[in-house]
């Protein structure tokens, strides 16, 4: 009985990454990480997009505060958070979010105070998204293995 569990579970967790990757929201470098995991390191996506996770968080409330800034002029130091925030999009495959930060990118070239303002309002959004759906997809898999009788000590 536990194998049909799993099965479900990892036709869940398929279905969920398909839907992602069809709404743009990863691309391939996402198949390249999973490629990378193995048994020698069972969590290895999931530390990675953890990480990614916590240093977006940090980089997106930078660009917050740039911004709530009334006085604002450093369109250069918030295209150095953008830079970041692309480069470590693109290593995880979360190509809409990479999207939007090029966009955003653009309006800060611009010194667009307003447009980038929007931008921020709509990579937050992505942002959001995808950290839920990506969520989402650790704790089926989280929950595939303990069907499957996997237990791999999580790092802590």
């Amino acid at each position: 009985m536990l194998g049909l569990g799993e099965d479900r579970l990892r036709a869940d967790m398929n279905r969920l990454l398909t839907l992602l990757f069809h709404q743009g929201v990863l691309d391939e470098q996402f198949l390249q990480l999973q490629q990378l995991q193995d048994e020698a390191s069972p969590n290895f996506v999931f530390e990675v997009v953890n990480i990614y996770f916590n240093e977006s968080e940090k980089l997106l409330r930078n660009l917050r505060d740039l911004l709530q800034d009334r006085e604002f002029s450093d369109y250069k130091r918030m295209g150095v958070h953008l830079n970041q925030l692309i480069g470590s999009s693109s290593s995880i495959g979360a190509k809409r979010v990479s999207n939007v930060c090029v966009a955003f990118r653009a309006a800060s070239e611009q010194n667009s105070r307003p447009g980038c303002l929007r931008a921020l309002e709509v990579l937050e959004h992505e942002y959001c998204y995808l950290k839920n759906r990506l969520d989402e997809v650790f704790h089926i898999e989280q929950q595939r293995l303990l069907a499957a009788g996997i237990r791999y000590p999580m790092q802590h």
